[in-house]
């Protein structure tokens, strides 16, 4: 199958890339980070058509998005507005006039009215469906990232210990978050495009653990790895309740689980994406 990643250097977008690769499809590729010539908020961008022009199917992962700390800083912002406008204005449009099947990524955000980046993927969620398209919602995926300044918060909190050394948290960690492994997240998207006829633009699909773990939690996980490479750290909670999602909590719908289940504890996926992360810093 030819399929087109919109966003494919991105968190997810580049686990599903190499993950999709393995499994036998063919990938194109498509991200401003690859190249100038990708940057979906050009309008027109004739690559962009090109792409979506001779492909069988679609991922649109590309956002202006990044985990609480950048959310915090810059999704008030006009650039931040402008930068996902521009890129749902152009990858929707192109989308719609080749007729490709595709699916949207949302976020469990989607329903915060006071969030800027929960309102512009509420958009997107409407102009999926006004295409009969699929959208799925993530629940805090996460894995190795390459922008540090859009990092969440298990990769940052494993970068600041190596880093820093000991470091408070930007929260008391008390707020509870649903993550999900990326690898898990991209075998539910493959089921997904599979599967792409069994559902329809209304069915809820959400993408995450089903389990809900504290910040206070995960921080306990990734001390407990710089334990056993004999370094020790000590991240302390902050003295600020949440701010970017409040107490405003959303109840995950497991229809999904009907054709995917996830496979990999939080104590595992630290512990691959710590270990991945120590080569770089133990180099």
């Amino acid at each position: 199958m030819k399929v087109t990643i919109l966003g494919s250097a991105g968190q997810i977008g580049a686990y599903l890339t190499e993950y999709l690769k393995k499994k036998g499809h063919v990938v194109v590729e498509f991200d401003v980070a690859n190249a100038d010539w990708q940057d979906m908020t050009r309008i027109p961008n004739v690559n962009l058509h090109d792409a979506l022009s001779d492909t069988d199917f679609c991922f649109f992962l590309a956002f202006d998005v990044g985990g609480s700390r950048y959310l915090k800083k810059y999704q008030h912002s006009f650039d931040f507005i402008d930068n996902n406008t521009r890129i749902m204005a152009n990858a929707f449009y192109n989308l719609k006039r080749h007729n490709v099947p595709f699916v949207f990524a949302s976020s469990q955000m989607s329903n915060m009215s006071y969030s800027p980046y929960g309102v512009m993927k509420r958009v997107g969620e409407l102009y999926t469906k006004s295409l009969n398209a699929l959208t799925v919602k993530f629940w805090n995926v996460y894995g190795i990232e390459k922008d540090m300044e859009k990092a969440h918060v298990i990769t940052d909190f494993i970068r600041k210990g190596f880093e820093e050394g000991d470091f408070e948290m930007m929260t008391d960690g008390t707020e509870e978050r649903q993550f999900l492994y990326a690898e898990d997240c991209c075998e539910a998207l493959e089921t997904v495009m599979l599967n792409y006829k069994d559902f329809k633009p209304t069915d809820e699909l959400h993408i995450t653990s089903f389990n809900a773990t504290s910040i206070k939690d995960v921080a306990s996980i990734i001390m407990g790895q710089f334990n056993i490479i004999n370094r020790p750290v000590k991240i302390s909670p902050g003295l600020a309740k949440d701010s970017v999602q409040l107490d405003k909590r959303n109840e995950a719908d497991n229809y999904i689980t009907g054709w995917w289940l996830p496979k990999t504890n939080m104590q595992d996926g630290i512990a691959k994406v710590f270990n991945e992360m120590k080569k770089e810093y133990l180099k």
